[in-house]
């Protein structure tokens, strides 16, 4: 997986473990889900939003697919962007 040029502002990155895709992930800046501190950078911004709230940690991610569904993701490596 390709990184997205929607993506604003990313801090990090991680590889998910199961498929080995790559996710770009900025910090939650739309007052919406406070409990989610990121935004996953997902999709195609044309289809749909182009993003998932998430909680991104070192080894997993919590991932808000919809208002009521979350799913783990472990985490092969995590690496936060230096500014």
């Amino acid at each position: 997986m390709s990184y997205y040029t929607h993506t604003e502002s990313p801090i990090g990155n991680f590889i998910e473990k199961d498929f080995g895709n790559n996710f770009e992930y900025s910090v939650n800046e739309t007052g919406m889900f406070p409990e989610y501190p990121h935004i996953v950078w997902v999709g195609s911004a044309a289809t749909d939003q182009g993003f998932r709230f998430a909680k991104v940690k070192k080894t997993v991610a919590y991932i808000l697919t919809g208002e009521d569904t979350l799913e783990r993701w472990f985490l092969k490596s995590n690496q936060e962007y230096v500014v």
